[in-house]
């Protein structure tokens, strides 16, 4: 005989209900992922901002108003992308280790996680090398944009197919494959972050302020370092949908899982 009782508490059992994960790790891996979201969507849509409305409107005002608007504007975007950047950075590496040390367990051999981060960050750190250099103000051929650009999409596409080919393997998933590329994109664009455009903008934004306030003039060499800060801004813009296209594919896309020796 059913009761009122039972039937009312199987009526609210077989309401939607949460029913969190009991696995540390999983429990861990949401938190990360959340907050690398968050952070990387700060850090990207300043990013956008910055580059197809912020320039172009400061380059269309007067030279009054925009001495005056550029520290202001400049200095808060750049709190906020460097930070967010960083942070971002941080947490996706955190959640990198994760997946390597499963594929690590996967494969019967723990020791690999670190040989795959080591890798990894040979790999990038040698291709930000190259690509600090390409970013440079240069005469000659290479004062061209698209030359550089080209060039340095080629030093994308080398580290990005060697540090697949060194990864692969039957035990590494399709995550760890795509966020060995997608993050190193993500590495480079937080290097250049602080590394060039903030280095630069710091500089201008103190320069600008007191040309503004003081009427001094601004130092000439204050044209060749907005060409490299302004490079670099670029570089991180056309590298973002390549490293977006990797981080989402990770989870949603699995294209790479069956790369082998």
């Amino acid at each position: 005989m059913i009761t009122l009782g039972s039937s009312i508490s199987h009526f609210i059992a077989a309401q939607p209900h949460f029913s969190f994960p009991g696995s540390p790790v999983a429990n861990e891996e949401i938190v990360l992922r959340w907050i690398h979201i968050v952070a990387g969507i700060i850090w990207i849509g300043l990013l956008y901002f910055v580059v197809l409305v912020g320039t172009p409107v400061l380059k269309g005002l007067e030279d009054v108003t925009r001495r005056k608007v550029y520290p202001a504007l400049i200095s808060r975007s750049m709190l906020w992308i460097r930070w967010s950047a960083l942070i971002t950075v941080l947490v996706g590496l955190r959640y990198y280790m994760i997946l390597l040390q499963a594929d690590a367990q996967n494969s019967g051999n723990p020791g690999l996680q670190w040989r795959w981060l080591g890798e990894w960050f040979l790999v990038w750190l040698v291709a930000y090398a190259i690509i600090y250099a390409l970013q440079m103000p240069f005469g000659g051929p290479l004062a061209g944009g698209w030359l550089r650009a080209i060039l340095i999409a080629l030093v994308v596409i080398a580290a990005s197919w060697l540090i697949l080919a060194w990864n692969a393997g039957p035990e590494v998933s399709n995550a760890h494959l795509c966020i060995s590329v997608g993050g190193g994109l993500g590495l480079i664009m937080l290097m250049n972050a602080w590394g060039i455009i903030w280095r630069v903008q710091k500089r201008m934004i103190a320069w600008t302020r007191a040309s503004f306030e003081s009427d001094t003039p601004i130092p000439e060499k204050a044209a060749k370092m907005v060409q490299f800060s302004t490079f670099a801004t670029r570089t991180a813009f056309w590298l973002s949908f390549p490293m977006l296209f990797f981080m989402a594919a990770s989870e949603h896309y699995p294209f790479l899982s069956s790369i082998g020796h």
